[in-house]
């Protein structure tokens, strides 16, 4: 919720919902992705966007007229758009002769663009293009990621962290293993990052662990990174602070070594060693006056 919608009063009930769906909960919906194309596209930004909307359906929103803007250069129009749809993500398609078969990724925070990467499609395979079973509509994918600049490189560590954001779905409590099928693969090697799609198929093999096969679906892309747009570090931690009533209450007392064991400390009130020691003696001494006698 903006600083203007906490100053606007609702007038009506209707009114009053919709500020209430756009203010600040505990637990967020699950983040909405604007995909929307340039003033100047080609045959391969229209169905490749199409084939990531595809990916993203239901949470997401497809545009099919052109927008005539550039994000890099002025991002007012994806913060309008932002704003009206209620969406925190976005993809934009374009194609010039300087940058052809261009991606821009992006999320935004408070409705102002967090921070953007741009990828250029060197090679791509449509969804209609692989003759295979897809998944059905809705379905959440397992992302893997593949390669050290993931881990190693800051603009491949935001990208990484750009595109969980944009195919993770919605938290699940729990999972069910036939559901596991669909499968979004990310590579960077050699300064490229390649996506893939698989369909996992769960088949017979004799035992109570299924065997896992890969069958892949599309869509396919080969990806060069060309221009980003990071935001500061510091505005970076505020858009991933978490409330204090989502953070896990820390246990007093308790520790774990370093192969996991759990630990407890217990706190008793001080004792009187010598008291201890005058009781037991006594009592032996009454335990074989007892034994004697018999």
């Amino acid at each position: 919720m903006t600083q203007l919608d906490s100053v606007i009063k609702p007038k009506t009930k209707r009114s009053k919902r919709f500020l209430e769906s756009r203010a600040p909960k505990l637990t967020e919906d699950v983040k909405s992705a604007m995909i929307m194309k340039g003033g100047n596209t080609s045959q391969t930004i229209t169905q490749a966007l199409k084939d990531i909307y595809s990916l993203k359906k239901p949470n997401a929103v497809l545009y099919k007229k052109k927008n005539i803007t550039r994000p890099f250069e002025d991002s007012t129009s994806l913060e309008f758009f932002s704003k009206k749809t209620d969406c925190s993500l976005f993809l934009f398609g374009s194609h010039n002769k300087k940058r052809p078969n261009n991606f821009i990724f992006g999320r935004l925070f408070d409705f102002h663009v967090l921070d953007m990467i741009e990828l250029g499609i060197e090679k791509y395979v449509s969804l209609s293009e692989i003759k295979a079973s897809k998944f059905p509509e809705g379905t959440k994918p397992m992302l893997v990621f593949a390669g050290e600049a993931f881990d190693t490189d800051n603009e491949h560590r935001r990208l990484k962290s750009l595109l969980t954001d944009f195919f993770r779905g919605p938290t699940v409590p729990a999972v069910r293993l036939a559901g596991l099928e669909h499968i979004l693969h990310f590579t960077a090697i050699d300064g490229k990052i390649y996506m893939r799609s698989y369909r996992c198929l769960l088949k017979k093999s004799g035992c109570r662990t299924p065997r896992i096969e890969l069958e892949e679906i599309g869509p396919s892309f080969d990806f060069v990174l060309r221009r980003t747009h990071l935001a500061s570090d510091d505005l970076y931690k505020l858009a991933h602070k978490q409330p204090k009533a989502l953070k896990p209450k820390k246990k007093k007392n308790i520790s774990h070594d370093a192969f996991g064991t759990k630990f407890g400390r217990v706190h008793m009130q001080k004792q009187d060693l010598r008291s201890v020691m005058f009781c037991s003696h006594k009592a032996s001494r009454y335990l074989k006056k007892d034994f004697c006698s018999d």
